[in-house]
Parts: structure tokens; C-alpha cells; sequence
């Protein structure tokens, strides 16, 4: 009888041993993967998880980074954060986990814990993307791509969705059919994005950031929905005529001027526009005659007046331009210095005819 009982005892004790040994393995799974935190020693790691990552990707990039030292009691830890409590009853009390994309700064000397609670913070670094003035929406949806921020088609698509403006103006020329998008309402700027983001949250810090924007063009932002929207049109074509900023608003009276006598534009910008952006094809190097002869209500050369909407997202110069526009006389413009991107502003079609015959000499052809 005592046989047995030492037996049972021996038994009883290799059991409780091994679960222990178990126990602690399981738990130094969740610790460090360095415990020396001395400043040059402990490396920091940017991490990124890009909008729609699964778990069970990040937890085997954690640990492909050195971060952790098992991905699979990761990812159950961060399936079921009731196991940590487990092993860290004060560390892990009341712990929720809930995965966040953006970049995020790590080291080897954070914990499970630790860097779980990093990941569902959402206090990610962000990153840091110029818009220039000018772009069309499928432009700056490649740069957006590019940077890695939210997928080009995501971002198309969204911008095309009468359901993400709403809660602005313009929602009303989406309803009765006067636009199919939001071109002319993205305000070209720095932006601070993080990567993997939502094209829908993209988009509204763009629009919200061009409401905000212009309150500093004086009497542009009291107009109402179809003058902003005129208004706006004008700019985006200004935006890709003129370089230099002083031109901005003589470029917008000549467009005025020939608005209010029914004359074509004469854009090139708008032919730029059709090619590039409706037809899909390469920018052109040189517009042709044929060019100007598109059957496409963009086409500037062969309608008169505005085009139905926006070829470009126009920055506050050209806004401005289009909102305070100077009387002028003019009807004509010429570019008289390519390099800088100088014109010459002329009132009669001699006068304009002579300086073309005057820039094409000068050009040597």
C-alpha cells in the first residue's frame, strides 16, 4: 500500500512539475524577447501594418522582425487576451486588444503586453505626402498608392460615391447629375497620412481640408453651390495655365472676357484633360490641330464657355484668381518665355497674331 502511495506521490509530483515547466515556458513566450534595455543595446523597429493585414500575417512579421519570440501563442494571445490574464493577472487586467493599421515604433525589449497594446492604440507615425495644385483626382490617387496610404482604385471609387459628401455643399450637384466625382474639391497640401488607411477617410481629410482652405479667398467661400462650383471650374483650368503667380488672375480675366462675349477658351489644358483623362491615352508633348477638333464638351477650342466640371484640383492662387478677378481688357495670352513661363497679355487678335510671329522667331523656327 505505501508502494503505491509513493507512486501516486511521484507521479503526482512530475505531473505538477511539468505543468509548471509548462507554465513558465508558456509565460517567458510573453516576456522580451531582450531584457537588456540599455540604450545601445535595445534596437528600435518600425513596423508597418498596412489597411487589411490579418492578424495571423502580423504576428508571423512580429516575429520575422525579431520582435517576439512566438508567433502562434501571439496570435491566440491577441485572438484571446484572456490567456495573458493567465500568466499576468495584474499587467493584463482589463485588456482589450483590437488591431490598427499605421506605422508604429517597436522594440525587442517590449512585452506581449506591451506591444498589443501599441497595436490597437492607434498612435502610429505618420506619413508625409505633398499634393502638388494641379493634379487630377486619378494622379493623385497613384501617389497615393505609391506612398503606400490606400489603393488607387479604392480612392477612384470613392471619389465617385455620392454617399462619402453628404455633409457638404456640392452633395446637391451629385443629385441632380451635374458631376460624377469630386474633381476640383481635393485641396492640393501636405498631408500627414498613415499607411494602410481607409480611401474613404483619405478623401474626407482632402474635401474637409478644401472647405477649411477657402475661408482665405476672400468671397469664395460665401458663394453659393453652382457659384462655387463655376468658380471652381475656372480655377482648375487657370491652375494648369498659368506658372507664374502674378499671371494668375490676368490668365482669369482673359477667360472672363471671353465667357461674356461667348468666345471659346482656347485652352490647351482642357485638351490636355480630354486626352489624358477621358481617353486614358500618354500626355501629349505637342497639341495638334486634330487635337483641337475632339468632339468632347471639354474641348475648349470647339465649345464655348466653361467645361461641364473641373479639369484639376486648383491651389489658392488660382482660386483666388478665379474668385477676384481683375478688369482687364484683354482676350488673348501668349507665352513669351518658356523657360520662366512668361506670357504676354493682348487685347485684339493683330496684336496677339504679331507676338506669336514675334515668339516663334525668337524660338529660331
Amino acid at each position: 500500500m505505501k508502494k503505491k502511495v509513493k507512486i501516486f506521490l511521484l507521479i503526482l509530483i512530475l505531473i505538477v512539475s511539468l505543468l509548471c515547466a509548462v507554465f513558465f515556458y508558456l509565460r517567458s513566450q510573453f516576456l522580451p524577447v531582450q531584457s537588456d534595455t540599455s540604450a545601445d543595446y535595445v534596437e528600435d523597429v518600425r513596423f508597418e501594418i498596412p489597411y487589411g493585414t490579418s492578424l495571423y500575417t502580423v504576428s508571423e512579421e512580429l516575429k520575422a522582425a525579431g520582435l517576439i519570440k512566438n508567433d502562434r501563442l501571439f496570435y491566440y494571445a491577441a485572438r484571446y487576451p484572456q490567456i495573458l490574464k493567465v500568466f499576468f493577472p495584474r499587467e493584463a487586467a482589463g485588456m482589450n486588444f483590437s488591431l490598427k493599421s499605421g506605422i508604429y515604433h517597436l522594440t525587442p525589449s517590449f512585452s506581449v503586453i506591451e506591444i498589443m497594446n501599441f497595436l490597437s492604440s492607434g498612435q502610429t507615425e505618420f506619413c508625409k505626402v505633398s499634393i502638388p495644385e494641379g493634379l487630377t483626382i486619378s494622379k493623385i490617387a497613384a501617389i497615393l498608392e505609391e506612398q503606400r496610404i490606400c489603393n488607387k482604385g479604392d480612392f477612384i471609387s470613392a471619389c465617385r460615391n455620392p454617399e462619402n459628401f453628404m455633409d457638404y455643399p456640392f452633395y446637391e450637384l451629385f443629385e441632380n447629375g451635374k458631376i460624377e466625382n469630386c474633381e476640383g474639391f481635393l485641396f492640393p497640401d501636405t498631408y500627414y497620412l498613415n499607411i494602410g488607411m481607409n480611401a474613404e477617410s483619405v478623401l474626407a481629410v482632402m474635401v474637409e481640408n478644401f472647405f477649411e482652405k477657402i475661408k482665405e479667398v476672400p468671397n469664395l467661400s460665401e458663394m453659393t453651390t453652382e457659384e462655387l462650383f463655376e468658380t471652381v471650374t475656372l480655377a482648375s483650368i487657370v491652375e494648369r495655365e498659368y506658372r507664374v503667380d502674378e499671371e494668375a488672375p490676368l490668365i482669369a480675366s482673359v477667360f472672363k472676357n471671353r465667357l461674356e462675349r461667348n468666345i471659346g477658351l482656347y485652352s490647351c489644358a482642357t485638351l490636355e484633360y480630354i486626352i489624358t483623362e477621358i481617353q486614358g491615352k500618354p500626355h501629349p508633348d505637342t497639341i495638334l490641330i486634330s487635337d483641337t477638333k475632339i468632339d468632347n464638351p471639354y474641348n475648349t477650342y470647339k465649345w464655348a464657355g466653361l467645361t461641364p466640371g473641373p479639369i484639376s484640383n486648383p491651389g489658392l492662387v488660382a482660386l483666388n484668381a478665379a474668385t477676384n478677378t481683375p478688369k482687364t481688357n484683354y482676350y488673348f495670352f501668349q507665352v513669351i518665355n518658356p523657360a520662366e513661363g512668361r506670357h504676354v497679355f493682348t487685347t485684339t487678335l493683330e496684336e496677339h497674331n504679331v507676338n506669336k510671329l514675334y515668339t516663334k522667331k525668337a524660338a529660331g523656327k
